[in-house]
């Protein structure tokens, strides 16, 4: 077992087979068994490995689950695939937070994210996808949950045949999304084929079923297929920002004593064709909203607009990952804005 020394609460661990209890598990509880990031490498039938991570963020649980239920179904087998599971947040899944204050974001430190500075955090996880790379492996898999209402959809960073088949596995919603380098799928875009599964709310039986299904449909493949089989069955989205408040900005959803106010139900909007003129809130605030386009410019002024005190829609878009949880919307985003392509 090999780990990054001199670290007092983060390091990675490097293990050959599962430890005690890790099957039966839940996600807040992991800190019994493991100490932190921790990488798994389990042999299988055929090489070579699929790469899965999970719980980069560690209030989304469902990537765990479908782990467990794989791994349970083949207990007294030999995996079809060798397979590199990385478990990731432990100590934010002990709190059921995304992240904690204080960590970085681990689903934006991965090799090709700006530079900050070194942290452990990010030599873990260019160690990972050092291993994964040098093994040559068949796909990258990075299991996630919403905070909002959303369908199962992939997210990937190219449009090559493999990485589109890999998405195909999974649901009939891709969103191709290049905007924020340091991503786990962004790090392997162009080397591995890799996409990310969202898997909706977390929590949730059926989600966890959803991912189990795409992993083992996966490991018991010999090739990735080529794209989709029926393109007329698959819907492919652009991203065309992260949309952010600004943080002089306050925020209240289903109340009317802030900068904005949010409808308590905007999350519904997720993967709907909105149209100019939709009212996304009431505002006091000339402009509350940031969006960074996949350039890294603030392109809020051109989507949306403030007038009669309601800030609205300046063009035809698509939402993906509305979330109403006030923290999320601090952390990392209000939500996403795409395009059909």
């Amino acid at each position: 077992m090999a780990t990054l020394t001199n670290v007092p609460t983060t390091r990675l661990t490097i293990r050959d087979s599962l430890p005690d209890g890790l099957l039966s598990c839940r996600a807040r509880d992991l800190h019994l068994i493991l100490d932190g990031p921790t990488l798994i490498e389990l042999p299988g039938k055929t090489e070579p490995p699929l790469f899965v991570s999970t719980l980069l963020h560690g209030n989304e649980d469902s990537g765990l689950g479908g782990v467990q239920r794989v791994l349970r179904s083949y207990s007294d087998a030999l995996l079809p695939r060798s397979l590199m599971l990385l478990i990731g947040n432990v100590q934010a899944a002990r709190q059921g937070m995304r992240r904690l204050d204080g960590q970085p974001d681990y689903n934006r430190i991965w090799p090709g994210a700006p530079s900050d500075g070194q942290t452990f955090e990010r030599q873990i996880m260019a160690e990972v996808h050092a291993r994964a790379v040098n093994r040559r492996a068949f796909a990258a898999i990075d299991l996630h949950n919403n905070t909002g209402r959303n369908p199962h959809y992939a997210v990937v960073c190219d449009l090559d045949p493999h990485t589109l088949g890999l998405a195909v596995l999974f649901a009939r919603r891709a969103v191709r999304f290049r905007g924020i380098p340091g991503t786990s799928t962004a790090s392997f875009a162009g080397v591995i084929p890799a996409a990310t599964a969202e898997c909706g709310l977390p929590h949730q039986e059926a989600n966890e079923k959803a991912a189990a299904k795409f992993l083992d449909a996966v490991l018991n493949l010999d090739e990735l297929p080529e794209g989709p089989g029926d393109r007329s069955a698959f819907d492919l989205y652009h991203s065309l920002g992260v949309v952010r408040l600004r943080k002089e900005v306050s925020f209240l959803f289903g109340a009317d004593k802030a900068d904005i106010c949010f409808d308590p139900g905007i999350d519904a909007h997720n993967f709907e064709d909105l149209l100019p003129g939709t009212i996304l809130g009431a505002t006091v605030h000339p402009m509350p909203l940031r969006m960074i386009d996949e350039a890294g410019r603030d392109v809020a002024e051109e989507y949306f607009e403030v007038s009669g005190g309601r800030l609205r829609l300046r063009k035809k878009v698509v939402p993906a990952m509305l979330t109403t949880d006030p923290r999320i919307v601090r952390q990392d985003c209000l939500c996403y804005l795409m395009e059909r392509l």
